[in-house]
């Protein structure tokens, strides 16, 4: 353990599962080992699609303060307050100012994101 009360994890792919449980019904996660390691001052997951999302989360926001979302795999739509709508694909990557209402407007079926944030837990606002 460290001087802050984090400590070392390390998560491989080979032995990580994707569950179920999350804020959407049309993705699966798989916990990277964060949260637990800093005792829950971060997050971070991976996010899969089980199957496309054509229709969209509604706008909403989130209480935290800190969101990074970096396409793996597929394509995503999204739209930001503000900035407009924006067709991320494999690479891109997109830092979530707190607060900032947002939408997943649509999800390709092989889409894979990776979304690290602050804290691990947080709450989320429909608009």
């Amino acid at each position: 353990m460290t001087a802050n009360g984090h400590q070392f994890a390390i998560s491989r792919a080979k032995d990580g599962g994707f569950e179920g449980a999350g804020l959407r019904s049309f993705f699966e996660y798989r916990d990277l080992g964060i949260k637990q390691a800093t005792g829950g001052e971060f997050g971070a997951h991976v996010i899969r699609a089980v199957k496309p999302c054509p229709d969209g989360t509604g706008q909403h926001r989130h209480a935290l303060g800190f969101q990074m979302v970096y396409v793996l795999k597929g394509a995503c739509s999204f739209w930001y307050e503000g900035q407009g709508t924006y067709d991320l694909e494999v690479g891109d990557c997109v830092y979530q100012p707190p607060g900032i209402l947002h939408e997943l407007q649509s999800c390709s079926e092989d889409c894979e994101l990776l979304e690290i944030t602050m804290p691990a837990e947080f709450g989320t606002e429909e608009a």
